[in-house]
Formats: structure tokens, sequence, C-alpha cells
């Protein structure tokens, strides 16, 4: 039996807004089984959802590993999406919560396999260690809030400079072109689903656009430094396939979760995916990707007036930079102090017993998918 594919995308990101989720896109809350696994730091959460995981895919089912922004060696869910089943962390700052309890939901307790003694002796530690990655993450959100208001002024220079009928023509252009190879049902309504294919982690800019594109034969892909007017380009042909009834998988910007980065219309296997600054991204990295079409935006830019305000925008990239690269500091900070706190549970954790209770629940999810045969 061949391996399964893997798909890695984050489902929530520190972005301009704070922590932002996209948790409600992991999977439909009419599916097969969702479990919400709860617990401190370093009780094995994602250790038990990357085992059960890597077991599916090697049982050949296609598998979504659902990364932390946080920390970017951990697990916020693994999803199953041909069975339906799904194994999420539902403690702060996604905290899940059964929608569907006992039909659907249920939750994993792995605090039910820690000494309590040995906690409570560590209570203070806890709470200093707990209250300070709070803090970091505070003053991480600052910095991106500031970062926020530097790039509103930077797109405002691309804004004016601009030619947006010509930007209206790429997009009518390459929404006529998906739509013209599509069959179109309107008697069904369209999903999308809304995810993060990068995210600010401790370890900077992070992007798995290579999993994410796996499968997809035909790119369109927006070049351009006006990055907030590339996400427009992405966003308003996401909205058309979606109103011409195609399914669609929407990624969106790890610094301003409402614009898009990334839409993929799985059906079609095509994808529009802009330019997007801080990462190292070579479309040639893309696995069985045989067409790239590119859009130049930069072409419909008013030489006049990107001359005069070049001092600005060369002042106003500098600015972004540092903002972000603080924020990413004090991310890192967090994930540090996190680590430390982890080291407070792990030594009270009966893992053995977590083993066990993770096998009973692959058992129970291999039942689950001899079901679906």
């Amino acid at each position: 039996m061949s391996k399964g594919k893997l798909k890695k995308v984050f489902p929530g990101g520190n972005t301009c807004r704070g922590f932002f989720s996209y948790y409600d896109h992991i999977i439909n809350p009419d599916a097969t089984r969702i479990l919400v696994i709860k617990g401190g730091p370093g009780v094995g959460k994602s250790t038990f959802m990357r085992y059960i995981g890597e077991k599916m895919l090697e049982l050949g089912y296609d598998v979504e590993f659902h990364c932390c922004s946080s920390d970017n060696g951990s697990l916020d869910g693994v999803c199953i999406p041909s069975i339906g089943v799904a194994l999420l962390d539902g403690t702060a700052p996604h905290v899940v919560d059964p929608k569907n309890p006992g039909v659907v939901d249920e939750i994993i307790h792995l605090g039910d396999y820690w000494d309590e003694e040995k906690m409570v002796k560590n209570k203070e530690a806890v709470l200093r260690s707990n209250a300070r990655v709070g803090r970091l993450f505070k003053i991480a959100y600052y910095q991106l809030a500031e970062a926020k208001a530097i790039k509103d002024e930077l797109d405002s220079y691309y804004a004016e400079a601009m030619n947006m009928a010509a930007i209206n023509g790429i997009i009518h252009d390459i929404a006529k072109d998906i739509i013209e190879d599509a069959y179109i049902q309107f008697n069904k309504k369209a999903k999308d689903r809304h995810l993060f294919a990068t995210a600010f982690t401790p370890n900077g800019q992070v992007h798995y656009l290579d999993t994410v594109l796996d499968g997809v034969k035909k790119l369109y892909f927006i070049a351009g430094d006006a990055g907030a007017i590339g996400s427009q380009v992405v966003g308003t042909i996401a909205q058309a396939m979606h109103m011409h009834g195609l399914d669609t998988e929407v990624y969106h910007c790890a610094f301003e979760p409402t614009a898009v980065d990334l839409v993929v219309v799985p059906a079609m296997k095509v994808a529009v995916l802009k330019e997007i600054p801080g990462i190292d991204f070579k479309l040639q990295d893309v696995p069985g990707l045989k067409k790239i079409k590119i859009s130049y935006l930069n072409q419909y830019l008013d030489e006049y007036i990107m001359a005069l305000y070049e001092e600005e925008i060369k002042c106003a990239h500098e600015r972004l930079h540092s903002a972000i690269g603080r924020a990413i500091s004090y991310i890192a900070a967090a994930k540090a102090e996190h680590d430390l706190m982890e080291q407070y549970y792990i030594p009270a954790m009966d893992f053995e017993a977590i083993n066990a209770k993770r096998g009973e629940i692959l058992a129970r999810i291999l039942k689950y998918a001899e079901e679906f045969k």
C-alpha cells in the first residue's frame, strides 16, 4: 500500500489583529468524529496527534497536519478528511469545546494522567511562567499592530499609483479562464474553507505552500510589490469561484488575516497565488505543476507617483521589516518561556498510560475507516 499524502497548514496565526483562528474550518461539524484533546503544556497533546497522523499516513490515508504558529515543532490538530475524523488541541488560545457532544465530539483529557501532588509543588512557578508567556505574546501583538499602521501607509502609495482598471482586467481574465473550463453546478451550495498556508512563528515567517499546492496542475501567479492589491485580486477571484458553485480552499495572509494570499479550486486542480514577501518559495518546488501564468502588477504603477514617494516607500519598508522582526523576537521569547513551563508538567505525567490511550484511540479511528470502506 502506498503512503498517503501529507498536507501542512496553519489553523491559526499571530497576526496584526492578535491571535486569529480559523479553527472552525479544520473539519465540518457533522464529521464522523472530532476528538478534542485537553491538558497543560508538555503533557503530550501534539505527540498524541502526530503519532496517529503518521500511522494513518503509513496506511495510505491522506492526512492534514494543522501546525502551531507559536511552536514550529508542535501540532494544533490532525485531520483525516476521507473518513471525517479530526483530533484537535482544545486548549488556549484556541479553546475548542464539543458542539455535538457524544454524537460527533468528545473530550480526551490528558490531565487525567498527571500526578497532582507533583503539579501542586510547582504551582507558583507555573503561574509566573504562564503569566510571562501571555505578556510576551501581548508585546508581540503590539509590534504587529504597529506594523499594520506602517503597512497601511505603504499600501496607500501603491494604491495611489496603481491603474485599477487594468487590475480589474486581470481579475476578469483569470476568473473567466477558470470558469470556462469548469463544470458549473448552481444546484448546490459551494463550500469555502479558510486556513493559513504561512505564519509568523518563533523561527520567523514559515510556509507550507509546497504541500498545499501539491496536486495543482495550473497556477496563476500574481507578482508585484503592491501586496494589498495582490490580495484583492486573489480574494475577488475566490469570491467569483464561490459564486459560480465551485468549492474553494482560501488561504489567508499571515499578517492581515482577512486578506487572501491563495485560493485553490480542488475540482479544477487550479490555484491563484499572490507574491508573498518574507518567505523562501520557488514555483518550481511545487510537485506536478504543469502550467504557470504570471501577471505582473508593477507594470501598472504610475512611475511619476512611485518616484515622487520613493524615499517614503523605502522608509516604510524598513520600518515594517523592523516591527515584524521585533514581533517575531517576542514570539520566540514566548516559546522559550513556554518550553520552560513544560518542564514542570513533564515529570508529573504518566506517559505509559497516555500511550495506551493513544493506541485505543487509533484502534477506534481504524474502525471508523473500515466502516467507510
